[in-house]
């Protein structure tokens, strides 16, 4: 699986960089705005490619895999560029240089990590955002919390 995660990835940079590379050098925007929309073009491919090949994830919802992807993926563009401009401006690199530094370090220890453990995986996005509660407020379904209002009062 890491192998082709890795082959995908690839992939996704080949046409994040084609694309910074070409606003930059034909469209001449400036270099953030060009490492934004290049991580935007290699995330759908990303996805897209992981989510049929690398993962086998067709047995999960799409809308859910989307869901949870576009969570990391916004983490991902936020390091990416951040990680680009920081960089950039502190070397005085030409920024497609800090790119591929920043892109390799969030790729490894973020992107993949977090494709690998959550994103492609039955996580159920409503049960990391909601509780169960009865109509006590104080008691908790026990399986998941093993709380109860008896257990904390003084």
């Amino acid at each position: 699986m890491f192998i082709k995660a890795q082959l995908s990835s690839q992939i996704s940079s080949i046409v994040d960089f084609s694309v910074s590379f070409i606003l930059d050098q034909v469209f001449g925007l400036w270099y953030v705005i060009c490492t934004f929309l290049g991580a935007v073009s290699g995330g759908i491919v990303n996805c897209c490619i992981n989510y049929q090949w690398v993962f086998r994830a067709q047995g999960l919802k799409k809308k859910h895999v989307a869901i949870k992807y576009f969570m990391v993926w916004t983490g991902s563009i936020g390091l990416n560029t951040g990680g680009t401009y920081l960089l950039t401006e502190w070397s005085g690199q030409y920024f497609l240089l800090a790119k591929a530094v920043v892109s390799l370090l969030v790729g490894f220890l973020w992107n993949y990590q977090l494709q690998r453990l959550f994103v492609y995986r039955d996580v159920k996005i409503k049960q990391l955002f909601t509780r169960k509660r009865n109509r006590n407020i104080y008691e908790y379904n026990r399986e998941d919390y093993n709380y109860n209002k008896e257990d904390h009062e003084l």
